[in-house]
């Protein structure tokens, strides 16, 4: 039995581990930022409407530049695709726990979050609000992903990450490097975000919609903190949360 155009997609960009293989971007706006970052491009596949769309960022790239027509991108990137402009790049080794940190005082982790567009939104917001860096759990789903990278309007391509192979442990370790880890819960037995003074180094520790945080995440961190809603309701998107909470450290550290 044959693999749809999808399956097929997703079997050839997801890396056999996190350092090899190649991911594909989409867009003349996430193509700019790849072409602006540090990854190895590889090349371009461009509708003339793509071209003009990328007219000025092309001049000093030394990649192959495939232009055709709109059929042959569809074809090729199996899906309907209207954005113009299509890139793939070499993915690179992720730093150490220890490495990501060194520069932040701000950092975001992320448990559990398999839904594309949620950890692209986290990444967006993380780097709006100064974060330094995002550490992600074993199972949280691929940042390099298409959907990722086009709804962090490409920030995960400049945002230092990594993904943290033993956890919860990796709490326990960047707490050891001087962080406070706040975890994000809608229980209304956490503190509210307003009463949270600013820390030299805080991490924000959030989860998956629906589950949210594992007990051990949860038992590990310094402390539990909510974001304060209307009655009635429940709790907010996953990302929509973590860039209230993320929000008010930056306003407390002036940045």
């Amino acid at each position: 039995m044959g693999l749809s155009d999808p399956e097929r997609r997703r079997r050839v960009e997801r890396p056999s581990s996190t350092d090899e293989g190649f991911f594909v971007v989409e867009g003349p706006l996430v193509v700019r930022r790849l072409l602006d970052s540090d990854y190895r491009v590889r090349a371009l596949l461009v509708t003339d409407r793509g071209l003009r769309s990328l007219d000025g960022a092309l001049e000093l790239v030394d990649v192959p530049v495939y232009l055709t027509t709109q059929a042959v991108v569809d074809t090729i990137g199996g899906f309907n695709f209207h954005r113009g402009a299509l890139a793939s790049a070499d993915r690179r080794p992720l730093p150490d726990l220890t490495t990501l940190a060194h520069d932040a005082d701000l950092a975001v982790m992320i448990e559990g979050v398999n839904d594309h567009e949620n950890l692209g939104a986290l990444f967006r917001n993380a780097a709006a609000f100064g974060a330094g860096a995002v550490v992600l759990d074993p199972t949280t789903t691929d940042p390099l992903y298409r959907r990722s990278t086009r709804v962090s309007v490409g920030n995960v391509l400049t945002l230092p990450y990594g993904r943290a192979q033993e956890w919860p442990g990796a709490i326990a370790r960047l707490q050891a490097l001087g962080f406070e880890v706040l975890a994000l819960t809608p229980s209304v037995e956490a503190d509210d975000i307003r009463s949270v003074a600013v820390r030299a180094r805080q991490a924000v520790l959030v989860g998956a919609e629906g589950p949210g945080l594992s007990a051990a995440a949860l038992a590990a961190a310094d402390r539990r903190i909510r974001v304060t809603m209307a009655p009635g309701v429940d709790s907010l998107n996953v990302a929509t949360a973590a860039a209230v909470v993320l929000h008010h450290l930056a306003a407390r550290r002036g940045s």
